[in-house]
């Protein structure tokens, strides 16, 4: 029986310290192994250990700039905000575009399996005020490869902060893309689809930073401009 708790209590220490460590990563979008072991109070040995069993898990990856969060654990993060809870956080910032555009407004996420599925799901609409004008997607899954939300949630937004793409889901419709973050991750696309007749590339642009900035308030503690 002490055997039995000993190896209970050497697991649970285990795991307290990989969440500790696991939490310094998040906080930080990129840690070195001294910073990381150094906040989270562990040897460095010990943070590397835990740290490769992580990476290994995708719950971590490591690039040039130290340790991030892995794709793991932002699926995870998407999943603990689910859907339900994404919406309502996104509605303001839909109701502002559409005020400012006149357009519709989509929130997109990844199918399950994560942007690899090579599928996404709108799950909220606000839409345009145009008697011409793109109407519910709601529910619908759509192919990401070749369309603005794909490129957004693969992570190939381009510095602007958001992706134009004409004829992607649909001919002649023009959608207007940005990501919606966590800890540097993307979790979500914004969007504004429109006819493409209405979308001038000035247009694109001038709807482009507007998604972009809605974007950012969406799960951010900072009030709209």
């Amino acid at each position: 029986m002490a055997q039995a708790a000993s190896r209970t209590d050497t697991s649970t220490r285990t795991v307290e310290r990989a969440l500790a460590l696991l939490g310094v990563v998040c906080d930080g979008g990129a840690v070195s192994l001294t910073d990381a072991s150094r906040e989270a109070g562990l040897s460095t040995s010990t943070a590397l250990r835990l740290l490769r069993t992580m990476e290994a898990s995708g719950f971590v990856r490591k690039d040039d700039d130290g340790y991030r969060p892995g794709m793991r654990i932002v699926q995870l993060g998407a999943l603990a905000l689910s859907n339900e809870s994404l919406v309502p956080l996104a509605a303001e910032s839909m109701k502002r575009l559409v005020a400012q555009t006149g357009e519709s407004a989509y929130l997109n996420v990844p199918a399950s399996g994560g942007p690899d599925s090579g599928h996404g799901i709108y799950i909220a609409v606000q839409e345009g005020t145009h008697s011409v004008r793109h109407t519910s997607w709601v529910g619908r899954s759509i192919e990401l490869r070749g369309t603005a939300a794909g490129q957004v949630l693969h992570g190939q937004t381009p510095s602007a902060g958001y992706v134009v793409v004409s004829n992607g889901v649909e001919p002649d419709v023009t959608a207007v893309a940005a990501p919606v973050l966590v800890g540097g991750q993307v979790v979500a696309a914004l969007s504004v689809v429109a006819p493409s007749y209405r979308i001038s590339d000035d247009e694109a642009h001038r709807i482009g930073a507007l998604v972009a900035a809605e974007a950012e308030t969406i799960l951010s503690t900072r009030p709209a401009a």
